[in-house]
């Protein structure tokens, strides 16, 4: 069994059916998890709110709840916190950015030990998170 955490690109390609993303996804095993955090949910929940209203951004919306229904969502915690801390830490110490909720989506991802689905390399720099592109 393995945990996958969709970062908010990934879950953004499976609104857009990309084929790859859809083909990838079709082979996980039924015992794999697949989940989102609460910050992909917010950045997703935020990108719709900025479409101008009409039918794109109505069609978008519902692609979004149907994936919100069968994707669940992994509050933040006092241990993800803690490991937020570290990992904004190394990162400063590194000279390598991340932006703060992808800080957030790769603590929620290390604490779930979880592979992060993801096609952002940044987060390449953060120490023991395992990242796969589903998109290549």
């Amino acid at each position: 069994m393995q945990t996958y955490l969709l970062d908010t690109n990934a879950f953004s390609a499976l609104m857009d059916e990309h084929p790859k993303m859809l083909a990838r996804s079709a082979k996980l095993s039924t015992a794999d998890r697949v989940l989102i955090c609460a910050i992909v949910r917010g950045e997703i929940r935020y990108g719709l709110e900025r479409m101008p209203p009409g039918r794109r951004q109505r069609d978008f919306s519902a692609k979004a709840a149907d994936l919100f229904a069968r994707t669940p969502c992994v509050d933040i915690s006092e241990t993800m916190s803690d490991i937020y801390g570290r990992i904004k830490r190394e990162c400063e110490r590194q000279g390598t950015a991340l932006n703060e909720n992808d800080l957030w989506i790769a603590a929620c991802a290390l604490n779930l030990q979880a592979v992060l689905v993801t096609s952002d390399s940044d987060f390449e720099n953060v120490a023991g998170l395992s990242c796969e592109d589903w998109t290549q």
